[in-house]
């Protein structure tokens, strides 16, 4: 615990009364999204950042006294990455939520960190312009979080995840200097990228500022198809058919029949629940080339086994991702927890990884509902469990160290958008090549070397 004299400092360095300290307010901040991860402490102090000032100042006297400094967004990650473990120092950025210029001219956005994802998307159409990434969270999850989870979504199929958004980013180190990586031009070939260093290290080796993003020209319409098939695995490959038939949807996901059940009996919007599989489609761009494209995506869908076909318009659309949005809270009306999983596969593995989880969660005897990005590869097992059950809890663990298992088996990988945090740290040393963790620990020495930035997160 920070001694009383040292949270009297701390209130010194900033401006204006920005800090919490009783024990009350600071345990809401002690915790993120993740429901297997319960932290050991609360945060010592939680500091509300204002300026780029506020945070050197913060961290010049962190890495001064070695205080743990933990950087959060809206704490919707879901494997502990902005876990208290230690206590220390929470540096939240809701009050850095300013979209600082929006550029139709040069297609860029230049924000601060506290930014929510869905706003910025909001501010750009106005522009006649497009943020794709698209996190299920985009209506509370902010911009800082998002690249320091080098988060992803629906749209990661046609249109990459933020990592290909990030053109510049401006950051303080461990130590308070501020530094900018990264140019804000559409290309720079200027020594390393150390901009794309930050994207996904969890507030590790640096603290995210400000970021420059690009922009896309918003798409003219879209629409949404949802197909459904009597079987998973037939569903799961037609993915690779519409693919392979050469139709680029903007998204491609999909829900099991468990998830299907689920999320009709929460939002009662229609979906078919006597099916197995339902693949969720939209297709965007020009109004002219629309016909074309629906008419090839349900002729390769009859042909790839369908059993119902659905189109909406764009209004429909929204409605029906809507539906596959709320596919988290759906399942947490089936047990006291939820505990969902990132992982992803090469696409032709699909199949074989979705018919993998189902065999698990049954020999576990888990209530699994499996939802995904089917076009990237990337499902979420989502188990409806009640962790404070010893026989659940120990099912659970046991289940989803054989989904890694299987995922690093089929050639894939244990986070494809949620990151490593606390939660999935163990599991490291089966998926990243033994001299890349030494480099990437090295490198986090580099940066900072007292360790006081998010300590024992992903190693």
């Amino acid at each position: 615990m920070l001694l009383k004299s040292k949270i009297q400092e701390i209130k010194l360095l900033l401006k204006n009364d920005n800090i919490l300290t009783c024990e009350e307010e600071c345990y809401c901040y002690a915790q993120d999204s993740s429901n297997l991860i319960k932290p050991k402490t609360n945060p010592d102090v939680v500091v509300f950042a204002e300026t780029i000032e506020d945070v050197q100042n913060i961290l010049k006297y962190a890495n001064e006294h070695e205080i743990p400094v933990i950087s959060r967004g809206a704490g919707t990650n879901m494997v502990g990455s902005c876990v208290c473990d230690e206590g220390g120092i929470v540096l939240n950025f809701s009050k850095m939520n300013k979209i600082l210029e929006i550029d139709p001219v040069n297609m860029t956005a230049k924000v601060q960190p506290g930014v929510i994802v869905g706003n910025l998307k909001q501010e750009a159409e106005k522009s006649g312009l497009f943020f794709p990434p698209d996190p299920s969270n985009y209506a509370v999850s902010t911009v800082g979080g998002a690249i320091a989870q080098s988060s992803g979504g629906a749209m990661g199929f046609k249109y990459g995840t933020i990592k290909d958004y990030v053109l510049s980013l401006k950051v303080v180190t461990a130590d308070g200097r501020l530094m900018t990586l990264g140019a804000n031009t559409a290309k720079d070939s200027v020594g390393y990228h150390l901009a794309q260093l930050m994207v996904g290290s969890e507030g590790t080796l640096a603290v995210i500022v400000e970021a420059t993003l690009k922009l896309l020209p918003k798409p003219e319409t879209n629409c949404a198809i949802s197909a459904y098939f009597d079987n998973l695995r037939i569903g799961m490959i037609a993915v690779n058919k519409i693919i392979g038939s050469k139709i680029f949807p903007a998204a491609i996901d999909f829900m099991d029949k468990n998830a299907i059940m689920t999320v009709e009996d929460y939002t009662k919007c229609g979906l078919r629940t006597d099916k197995d599989c339902m693949l969720l489609l939209t297709l965007d761009g020009y109004k002219s080339s629309m016909e074309y494209q629906l008419n090839s995506a349900v002729e390769v869908l009859k042909n790839s086994g369908a059993t119902d076909i659905k189109v909406s318009d764009e209004e429909g659309a929204q409605n029906i991702w809507k539906a596959r949005r709320v596919a988290f809270a759906a399942t947490a009306r089936l047990a006291p927890d939820v505990v969902t999983d990132d992982i992803i596969v090469p696409r032709e593995n699909l199949p074989d990884i979705a018919e993998q989880c189902r065999k698990i969660a049954e020999k576990y005897n888990l209530k699994m509902c499996l939802v995904g990005h089917a076009g990237d590869g990337n499902l979420h097992p989502q188990i409806a469990v009640n962790l404070e059950n010893e026989e659940e809890f120990k099912n659970c663990m046991e289940a989803k160290a054989e989904i890694y298992k299987a995922t690093i088996e089929l050639g894939g990988t244990i986070s494809a958008e949620h990151g490593v945090g606390l939660e999935k740290k163990a599991y490291v040393k089966d998926t990243v090549d033994k001299n890349a963790i030494e480099y990437m620990k090295m490198i986090k020495n580099i940066f900072d070397s007292k360790n006081i930035l998010n300590p024992n997160k992903i190693f």
